[in-house]
């Protein structure tokens, strides 16, 4: 099934993974799976392997397994900075060989140490790419607090427009912690004509070192709420993490009430915490479900 189909009647909940890296145990994911299927999203995104080449491959394998092994809808992460034409075509037909119908098309981060080897500039050439070639359902990220690249928050949603136009169907957002920024994005997203779902992604937060890491990579705002929590907890892990729970589920529960479109869930691969936020949240999504969406 098509992720932009689920829309039409629900309020979505979806988790992300990653596969594991090339020295861990791959029945480690199997692992995480087995205890994420219990919670019954409406599907599963898979990062694309660190390093790519091989880990790549397990992309490919583990979105599929979550398909017809826990029978949950699955959608295969495509970076594609240092691709080829070629080469993206042969993942995109190993893809479809699998049965998987979504693919989530991201540029990639760019590395300071190495030139970018590939065909593809922007995410929007591969979903040109994508569109003019297959059958895909097409999702694509955008940035509440802007694209750390973009020169404005009008010439963001000005990109984020061309995506669409490009033929993305599905839109997840990055991380934030301060609701308002999606508030803000969303209702001007839509005053530019993109009319396509917009999932609110979520992290939760479970220790100091992650959140330093998503500071620097995506220049997401601490507000002073989550700024106090970190502070208060931050060298006790149990503390932290449920604080960080509770966190995530005041978010999560303040969007469903404004009508989000749907919720994205970065699980990190830790089910504990996925399932706590869902077992708080799952009474929520239901009746939301039947009421009026942003």
């Amino acid at each position: 099934m098509k992720t932009a189909e689920l829309f039409e009647h629900k309020t979505v909940f979806s988790l992300e993974v990653f596969p594991p890296k090339p020295d861990t145990d791959e029945s480690v994911i199997y692992d995480t799976l087995d205890e994420l299927s219990d919670i019954s999203p409406d599907f599963i995104s898979v990062t694309y392997g660190a390093g790519g080449g091989h880990n790549g491959c397990k992309t490919i394998q583990i979105a599929s397994d979550i398909k017809e092994r826990y029978g949950v809808e699955s959608v295969a992460h495509l970076p594609c900075i240092d691709l080829t034409k070629e080469q993206a075509a042969e993942i995109l037909d190993s893809l479809q060989a699998h049965g998987i119908e979504n693919v989530l098309a991201l540029r990639g981060d760019r590395r300071e140490e190495t030139a970018a080897v590939g065909d593809f500039m922007h995410a929007s050439d591969l979903i040109t790419f994508i569109k003019e070639r297959y059958d895909f359902n097409v999702l694509a990220a955008c940035y509440p607090e802007i694209h750390p690249e973009s020169t404005s928050a009008v010439d963001d949603l000005k990109w984020l427009r061309h995506k669409v136009d490009c033929g993305a169907d599905h839109l997840i957002t990055q991380l934030f912690l301060d609701n308002k920024y999606f508030l803000d994005f969303h209702e001007k997203a839509r005053i530019a004509g993109i009319d396509i779902p917009i999932e609110a992604g979520i992290m939760p937060v479970t220790n100091k070192r992650q959140i330093e890491r998503m500071v620097k990579l995506c220049g997401v705002q601490l507000p002073k709420k989550f700024v106090r929590v970190l502070e208060r907890y931050e060298y006790n892990d149990t503390a932290l993490r449920d604080a960080g729970i509770a966190y995530a589920i005041d978010q999560i529960t303040e969007l469903i009430a404004e009508g989000v479109d749907g919720i994205h869930l970065y699980t990190m691969n830790y089910p504990y915490v996925a399932k706590k936020i869902f077992a708080a949240v799952e009474s929520l999504i239901s009746v939301n479900s039947c009421t009026a969406t942003l």
